[in-house]
């Protein structure tokens, strides 16, 4: 498969298959092109309010981090600011999870919800996303991904169950994961033949396969598999922007696709080449690119999502001095007369703009 980065019009690739970018993915996402992923599987974070860590003599060993969110240390106020200026109805979302659970859910659906906009950005029209969670925050999360692609593009919360030993006594033991499926839009690829139910029973956890790793959230190969056989075809882009120890990235491998995995862990790199020549392929470990700068858009620029985009933005005053809501009320009235610049209606009253309209 070629793999050389493209440069041109939207749609165009900046990045080259088996591509492995190392550091916060935020600024990897923003950098890439619009429009130039198939698929995104992905298994981020889920709020656990804990730490994880490889076990000391495993090949993942030095691996760790921390899922413990807080609004104050780590919440960017530009995060902030932009949802607020450009995508008020995530911002919604995130509020009300603050107010119904608390800051450490906010931090946390803040923290994806500037993400999910630019994996929404950077996939296909014809392109899907599987996000894996649990129960912790798969509810906060839906709610998230509704409002990022548009509750009508969910296709399934499939549920993927498996057995293991428990010894809680105040509830039933917890042995599912969730993983909410989205398309970009009604085009996106599916699998032909036989389709599954969404509650998947016939893939073991890793607890005592010989495919563990001791990387403290490893997913199976078959999981992660089953959804790349699911939504994409041989040659197609899979990225995966918490790749881990590259689960994801193996399996695309492994099926012919074309992939590109992000990471903060500095093994991310060795463990990818490992598993990579365990395959016995004809695999080249020069091959994956170990890329620590954001790529260079060469398409049209155009922000995250711009259908949530607010029709207008609002100039700000020429002295400098903070806008107010009856700067921009005013702004509106002579710019526009009493219309309203979410839904382009028309009011007799302009003092229906005073009001959260929309």
């Amino acid at each position: 498969m070629g793999d050389n980065a493209g440069t041109g019009p939207p749609g165009a690739r900046n990045f080259g298959n088996r591509t492995l970018f190392h550091g916060d993915n935020l600024p990897f996402l923003r950098g890439m092109n619009s429009g130039t992923i198939d698929l995104i599987a992905t298994d981020p974070p889920f709020n656990k309010g804990r730490d994880f860590h490889a076990t000391p003599d495993s090949l993942a060993r030095g691996a760790r981090f921390q899922d413990r969110w807080s609004w104050a240390d780590d919440v960017e106020g530009e995060w902030v600011d932009q949802l607020e200026d450009d995508w008020p109805d995530v911002l919604h979302v995130i509020n009300g999870s603050r107010r119904s659970w608390g800051d450490d859910m906010g931090a946390f659906l803040c923290f994806m919800g500037v993400r999910l906009l630019e994996m929404r950005r950077v996939l296909k029209p014809t392109g899907s996303i599987y996000l894996h969670c649990d129960q912790t925050a798969s509810h906060y999360l839906k709610e998230l991904m509704d409002a990022v692609f548009g509750r009508r593009h969910f296709r399934n919360e499939i549920v993927w169950a498996y057995t293991g030993p428990g010894n809680t006594k105040r509830w039933f033991p917890r042995k599912h994961d969730n993983l909410l499926f989205y398309v970009k839009s009604d085009e996106a690829a599916f699998a032909r033949g036989k389709i599954m139910d969404d509650y998947w029973i016939d893939i073991p956890s890793l607890s005592v396969s010989r495919e563990r790793l001791g990387y403290p959230t490893q997913k199976p190969l078959a999981l992660y598999e089953r959804i790349i056989r699911a939504s994409s075809n041989e040659g197609d882009w899979v990225l995966d922007p918490f790749a881990g120890c590259a689960t994801t990235c193996v399996a695309a491998e492994r099926l012919d696709r074309r992939w590109v995995g992000m990471d903060l862990w500095d093994g991310a790199h060795a463990i990818t080449l490992d598993r990579l020549r365990a395959e016995q392929t004809m695999f080249e470990p020069e091959s994956v690119r170990l890329v620590t700068e954001p790529p260079e858009r060469t398409d049209d620029g155009v922000m995250a999502t711009p259908y949530l985009q607010v029709t207008e933005r609002y100039a700000e005053p020429a002295d400098g001095s903070p806008r107010t809501r009856a700067d921009m009320l005013e702004y509106l009235l002579a710019q526009h007369g009493p219309r309203c610049q979410g839904c382009d209606r028309d009011f007799d009253d302009p003092r229906y703009l005073q009001l959260d309209h929309n």
